[in-house]
């Protein structure tokens, strides 16, 4: 069976940046699975494993532009530190949940002073160039609950209670 729309494929893979050094590895642990077609993982990944079958390795390089976005500097702001309130200590690299106009976004602490703190709404990994080294564990059909939920369920994917 093939990766592609409504296919539940399973995947090793060690990810690593333009240095070959490792930024994220399912290697050692258990295999990721993701519904594909749904935008569960990266475009540019997403894109090259399409056709893939079980067995399947490949080294898959995707730019910045179909990763994780290339960095936008209007996502770096300067906010009042009383948006911080009950949060003490804070240091450059932390990162907090914030409801933006997008919705829920990650942004990490770039610079504290003394009224206000510099954040970074970027993802960590924008205008990053990363290497996928992938190994194609399975390929079956997604079950109807998960094509209308959007995503995998049971191990190593979501759970509902």
């Amino acid at each position: 069976m093939q990766a592609s729309k409504d296919k539940v494929v399973t995947m090793h893979y060690t990810l690593t940046d333009k240095q070959g050094e490792v930024i994220d590895s399912s290697s050692g642990g258990e295999p990721m699975p993701y519904l594909h077609g749904y935008m569960n993982i990266i475009p540019g990944l997403e894109r090259e494993l399409e056709g893939k079958l079980a067995g399947d390795k490949l080294t898959v390089n995707v730019a910045a532009k179909d990763g994780y976005g290339e960095r936008n500097e209007a996502m770096i702001e300067s906010v009042p530190k009383e948006m911080f309130q009950g949060v003490e200590d804070i240091e450059p690299g932390m990162q907090f949940h914030a409801d933006t106009a997008q919705g829920m976004s990650v942004v990490t602490v770039v610079e504290v002073g003394e009224n206000e703190i510099k954040i970074d709404g970027n993802h960590p990994l924008a205008g990053t160039d990363l290497t996928f080294d992938v190994e194609i564990i399975d390929v079956r059909d997604a079950s109807a609950e998960e094509l209308e939920h959007g995503h995998v369920h049971g191990p190593g994917g979501h759970h509902h209670e």
